[in-house]
């Protein structure tokens, strides 16, 4: 089983341009005209590795978690956790462990088994394991476009982090991911109701108030279609208090007469 150096090939000191050199040399032997479709898992890996090891921030991240996690056993350790079935600790372990190693089939089927978003791994994992853990789950949901999934792990790491620092600089990235999500594709896979209550779930998370102003904005416009104006009105009204220039919204305020 291989970590994301291992994969490219490199060490663990590499420079950016080593990781990107060694990336092209083995995509190069993994391209579907040479390796045909036999090579697409291993292409995929390939990539994940090279997409976060390339990134400053996220490779921070990886070598935290994997160097604090992942230990030099005399054993299998893998097979190890996967014997511990009847264990929940043993199988939040085994998601992290999995998800550190690309093994991502594997780590959702054991965090699905487990109940998925209401498998408790804060209980079983430390607290920065945890939230690694957590990061990189999310990033897999939304590879998968399991978005609704993506989202309510991101804003529970969002909520702990202001709750109690442990990302620091890196959560500047977590708020862009989650504020991008939100943006661009979550809105198509949930109903009326469930919208509504991611909205309302961002607000009064710390985010700034031009951020919120744009999620109430969005929530006036549900909430106008599902025919309860003056709830509408309300969430305008409190969209304008945080941006009086909102843009987007004359037609909104119009309809609404706010």
């Amino acid at each position: 089983m291989e970590n994301y150096y291992s994969l490219l090939g490199v060490k663990q000191d590499a420079s950016s341009t080593d990781i990107k050199k060694a990336f092209r040399k083995r995509a190069k032997r993994l391209h579907p005209d040479i390796a045909g479709k036999a090579a697409e898992t291993a292409m995929r890996k390939l990539l994940g590795a090279y997409e976060v090891l390339s990134d400053r921030n996220r490779r921070f991240e990886y070598d935290r978690a994997y160097s604090r996690f992942v230990k030099k056993l005399d054993f299998n350790y893998r097979v190890w956790l996967q014997r511990q079935a009847d264990d929940p600790a043993s199988q939040a372990k085994l998601v992290f462990f999995d998800l550190l190693h690309l093994e991502e089939d594997a780590a959702l089927e054991v965090w699905r088994k487990n109940g998925g978003l209401h498998f408790p791994m804060e209980k079983y994992l430390d607290r920065e394991d945890w939230m690694d853990c957590l990061y990189i789950l999310a990033e897999e949901l939304d590879r998968r476009e399991q978005y609704f999934e993506a989202f309510r792990i991101l804003t529970t790491l969002v909520r702990e982090e202001r709750r109690l620092s442990y990302f620091r600089h890196f959560i500047d990235d977590i708020e862009i991911f989650l504020k991008e999500l939100v943006r661009l594709r979550l809105r198509a896979q949930v109903d009326d109701e469930t919208w509504m209550d991611c909205l309302e779930s961002l607000l009064g998370l710390g985010f700034s108030p031009r951020d919120e102003a744009r999620w109430l904005r969005a929530l006036s416009e549900v909430l106008l279609q599902t025919g309860e104006t003056a709830a509408a009105g309300a969430a305008m009204r409190e969209a304008l208090k945080r941006d009086p220039a909102l843009p987007n919204a004359t037609r909104l305020r119009r309809k609404l007469n706010v």
